[in-house]
This record gives structure tokens, sequence and C-alpha cells, in this order.
């Protein structure tokens, strides 16, 4: 049985690669790019999408799953991961990203969510701008530089804690540079770590922050049939599945959702985004 400290330290590998690439620059949240800058109060977020009540002492709320009970839905969700220090590598022939993976998503009409940094859209403007105004998917953030927001995670460099939101609205002001319409207010730490500090630092942009409770397995992995059982096995009403879309260093996971998909819905599961699960684990608070 595969425990927990491993299944996270797999998802991720892929984190820990990328930072090893090179230095990240710094730098959010959801507002127009003509908006007022950080230091500003944050525009609210449109109340059209769920989001999570503060947690305690007014810290950011983070949701792992949705509720098990009322519904076989999960949820897909790919982590579009780029540093700011990988131009170099793009611009020699390296692919970060993966449009057969998104082509297959749209092929087997998968809803899903997109966790993007920003520098990822800024790399694949085209593809970013395509994937977010796509009503099968919805773009989430996933930082700018992909640093860690705790000290010791996977070997990312560490955030400074006095650029954690800074960082977190920069990415917003890429996606919205790149023509994502309606990026949402979920955010994923990179290498999922974080603490009572960074939750704290990122209050102010009323963001939820977005976990997992079944890891693919799909990061280096070159067995598509490894990682879609890893899926299947873990799989439960109101899951959030963290995979990748990441070609060169995540390039069996289209073929495994090609194996996933069909399977879970000869189960009887429905494949919605993470903004339905939050939506109905809100409505439950």
């Amino acid at each position: 049985m595969i425990t927990r400290a491993r299944r996270v330290a797999a998802a991720c590998l892929l984190s820990a690669a990328l930072a090893a690439c090179g230095t990240v620059q710094a730098p959010r949240a959801p507002r127009p790019a003509s908006a007022a800058p950080a230091s500003a109060a944050p525009s609210a977020v449109p109340t059209r999408v769920p989001t999570l009540a503060p947690g305690p002492a007014g810290l950011t709320p983070v949701f792992r799953h949705g509720p098990r009970t009322g519904g076989k839905a999960v949820a897909l969700t790919f982590d579009a991961d780029m540093t700011a220090g990988q131009g170099a590598r793009a611009a020699a022939g390296e692919r970060f990203d993966n449009p057969g993976l998104i082509a297959a998503l749209r092929e087997l009409r998968v809803p899903a969510t997109v966790f993007m940094t920003g520098r990822w859209a800024e790399e694949y403007p085209g593809q970013a701008r395509s994937i977010g105004r796509d009503p099968l998917f919805e773009v989430a953030n996933h930082s700018y530089s992909h640093h860690a927001f705790t000290g010791d995670c996977y070997g990312l460099p560490t955030m400074p804690r006095s650029r954690m939101r800074a960082d977190v609205e920069r990415a917003y002001a890429a996606f919205r540079k790149a023509g994502v319409p309606d990026p949402k207010p979920y955010f994923r730490f990179p290498g999922g770590c974080y603490d009572r500090r960074a939750l704290r630092e990122l209050t102010a942009t009323g963001v939820t922050a977005v976990q997992w409770d079944v890891v693919s397995g799909d990061a280096f992995a070159t067995d598509a049939d490894a990682v879609a059982r890893q899926v299947l096995d873990g799989v439960r009403p109101g899951s959030v599945v963290v995979l990748h879309c990441t070609r060169s260093a995540a390039p069996a996971t289209e073929r495994a959702v090609r194996t996933v998909v069909p399977e879970l819905r000869r189960q009887g599961f429905r494949f919605v985004r993470v903004s339905e699960l939050v939506g109905t684990t809100a409505g439950r608070s």
C-alpha cells in the first residue's frame, strides 16, 4: 500500500525538478489588469464563484475534497508548471505544455480545473486563452514563480513572506494579459506546502487554497497503466485528483487519462470542476 507521505512526495517530484532549473523572479488576485496595485485593497471575488468561508482566525480556507455522500463526483485537476527561470529551456525546445492532453479532455468531454503558474501563461498565452475560454475548463492559480510558500518543500526555492501575496496577484495579472477572461479564486500551493504564515499572507487575496486527496503519481512516470491504477485505486466520491499538464515532465498523463475516464464513468462517477465540489461543500457548511 502506498503511504500518504509517499504519495505526496511523488506528486512533488515534478515541483522539485522544475525548481532546480534556475532562479525565479517574484511577482495578483482576481482583479482587472488596470486595477490598483497590490498595496490597495483587492477587488471582491465574484459572488457566483463558490469559495469557502475563512478558517480559524480568518486564515485562508483549505479545500481537500468534496462530500463523500450525495453523488459520485470527482474533479480531475492539472498543474501547468513552469518557473520564471525556465525560459531558456523552453526556447531550446523543451515543452512545458501538453496540448495533446487538453485535446483528449475535450474529446472525452471531461470538465477539469487547470492550476497554472503565471509563467506558464506567459510562455503559452494562446493555450492559456483557449483553456480559459472553453466552458469545459476553469483556470486557477498555481503561483507566478512556482516557489515554495514554506521552507523545506521538496527542494523548491522559498518565497519570502513579504512577496507571497504579490506572487499570487502577479499570476492573475499574467492570466488576464494572456486573455483568460475569468480565472477562479482558487490557489494551489507549489509542492502542496503551506503553513499558518502562508495562509495568513494570502487572506487579502480572497482565494480558497485547493489541495487534493488522490495523487496520480504522473510526475516523470512513463508507465501510463501504473498512473491509471493509482488514480483508480484512490478515487472516492468527492475526490480531487492531482495530475500535471507538462509534456516534458509528465509524458504519460494523456494515456493514463484515456484509461481513467471511461473506467470511472463505468463505475458511475461523473467529472466536475473544482468549483462544483467547493460549492457543494460550502453549501453544507
